[in-house]
This record gives structure tokens, sequence and C-alpha cells, in this order.
């Protein structure tokens, strides 16, 4: 396993994570949907994934509806000192008024809840789960800064800011002396590059970790889909777009994934999340699993080492337009260079 610096902190953690979307909420046509693992099934895949080197493992509050915390925190027992522990807050978790969003309010509440389900005394990494369009930053890091002095919060980070709202909050916790952002965790694959325009150059200018999720588009990168439809195995992706995902432009990097991954003899699943951790700035790709032959096939991307062809006929099949005023800078820039 391979590990990188999570932004500006002297921690280290694997460039693949563990994500445990899947685990908890069988009951739930959402989350029974995307998972639904009992505590033996979780078990199986977090040791797994301990095993191989992964040492960040991330959840949410909102998870299985609340149980993938619980579940966690159960199976990991006396290994919680062996993994950077990072869940998130600020999306619904009940009906009432302040059963969301990054106010003072519900984020303390979700730390103390978030604790408690995860069996544990802090959160390694405490993430906002999205940007909360009422709440001032100054009040959302505030409360942070408070709940990291406390101890309960070793690092912050945010999910599915905006580039502008990412580089606010660092604005404002350099203003006021609160502890700052350390990461940002966004959709990110072959087939959903917009955070190249913006988000990704962003972080790294800023020294702020970048955490991908949905490294494989949520199984269309697995090589279980192609024109002619999808394996049983990977029928779920048939039921939904999400992440939104335009299914030709998919179909035309699974092509090209299945020449490159075909010239290291590995799975094109490998392929892409080999691409995904070779990108500038990528710190770490998170990566779910519902069984513990798909898991390892995933942690096999550390050994797969793409040369430059690879990635150039990768980026040819999927790069997205440049945006304004990317293209105008590009034309400007050669003006900066000395003149002979």
């Amino acid at each position: 396993m391979e590990y990188r610096q999570l932004g500006g902190t002297g921690v280290f953690v694997s460039s693949i994570a563990l994500g445990a979307m899947t685990f908890g909420g069988a009951d739930s046509p959402i989350w029974g949907t995307v998972g639904g693992l009992g505590a033996q099934e979780a078990d199986a895949i977090v040791g797994a994934a301990l095993d191989a080197g992964v040492n960040l493992v991330d959840t949410a509050d909102v998870y299985g509806d609340g149980e993938s915390e619980s579940i966690l925190g159960k199976v990991l027992g006396s290994r919680r000192d062996d993994v950077v522990l990072a869940t998130k807050a600020s999306a619904r978790t009940g009906p009432g008024p302040n059963d969301a969003g990054a106010t003072r309010y519900h984020l303390l509440r979700s730390i103390e809840a978030s604790l408690s389900r995860l069996g544990t005394d802090r959160i390694d990494l405490f993430q906002i789960h999205g940007f909360d369009p009422l709440t001032p930053l100054e009040e959302t890091l505030g409360a942070l800064d408070d709940a990291v002095r406390q101890g309960k919060v070793r690092y912050i980070g945010a999910s599915n800011f905006a580039a502008r709202q990412l580089v606010k909050a660092l604005g404002v916790s350099a203003r006021e002396g609160l502890a700052r952002f350390v990461s940002h965790q966004c959709y990110y694959s072959l087939v959903g590059r917009d955070v190249e325009h913006e988000i990704l150059p962003a972080s790294r200018e800023e020294n702020v970790a970048f955490l991908s999720y949905a490294p494989l588009a949520s199984g269309l990168l697995s090589g279980k889909f192609d024109r002619s439809g999808a394996t049983e195995e990977g029928a779920r992706r048939n039921t939904t777009d999400w992440p939104p995902t335009d299914r030709e432009k998919a179909y035309d990097a699974v092509d090209v994934l299945r020449v490159v991954a075909g010239r290291h003899g590995t799975t094109v699943a490998r392929a892409a999340l080999a691409w995904n951790i070779a990108q500038p700035g990528v710190t770490s790709a998170i990566v779910g699993a519902r069984r513990v032959p798909q898991l390892l096939d995933s942690l096999g991307a550390v050994e797969v080492a793409l040369t430059a062809q690879d990635l150039a006929e990768l980026d040819a099949a999927t790069a997205p337009p440049t945006a304004y005023p990317a293209w105008i800078q590009q034309q400007v820039a050669p003006s900066r260079l000395p003149q002979a």
C-alpha cells in the first residue's frame, strides 16, 4: 500500500480508502439497495482492508440510517487505533427543522451521536457533508474549532463544496484563527471530471488533501457494464443514474480501459482506480464493497503503474472541454514567458 500526506498535516493515509456506505440499512429501500451489509459481512471487509494496509476508513451519519457508524465501530473494536476514522455530518438525519445543516446546533449534536455510534472518544477526520447556504461559515467553523479544542475531533474536512466555498472557508479560518479544512471529499472518476476545472486545482494550491469518492462511478467503470448491458452482478447501476453519467461517454471509457487493462494483465476496475490515484492532487480514492473479492480487486490498483501512453489514451477518451476562463488564460500565458 502507498501512503500519502493528508493535506498540510503530518498524517499519512492510504492511497485507497475503505468507504462504509454499504454497511447497514438492510431494511431501508435506499440503503438496502446500496449494500445493507450486516456486522459479519462488514467485519470480513474491514479485516481484508486493514490486512492490505488500508488505514483510512470513511463513513457518514446518514449511511444506513446511522447503522453504518454503529456496525463500523463494533467491527473495528481493538483495531480502532489502526485507522484514521472519518465520518461526515450536515445531511438530514430526522424530520425536524434543525435535523440538518452545518449549524452549531446540528453539528455539535451530530458529533456526540457519531461518537456514541462509533464507540470511540474521538473522530479523526470530521467532514461537512455538503455546503450549507444558510449558515455563516463563521458559525460552522467556530463549532468545529470547539470540537477540535475539546479533543472530540482531530481534523476537519469538507465534502461537495464548490472551489470558491472551500477557499472562502479557508480564508475565514485564517482570519479568525480557527481550525482549517485539511481535506475535501468530492466525486471524481474518469467519466466525472468536473472537479478538474476549479475544485482540484484549488485543493492543490491550498494544500488540502483531495479524497475521491465513487471513483468507479458507482460501478459503471467496474468492467461489468458495456453497450450490451450489465451482468447480474452489476445490475444495480442499471436501476439508478447516480452519479449522473453520460452513458455513451462511459462506454467509450470502458472500451479504452479494456485495452489498458489488457496491457497490464489486470482488470478494468483496477485500471480505472489506477488512473484516479495517478492524478495530480489526489490523496486517496474511497472504494466501497459488498464482498471481499470485490474489495481485493480494487485494492490491487496500487500495483498498476499506468504508462504515459495509457494516461494519454484515457485522457483523450474522457477529458472534459476546457472551461472559461481557463481557455483564455491558456492563450494569454505564453505572453508571460521570457522572450528570446
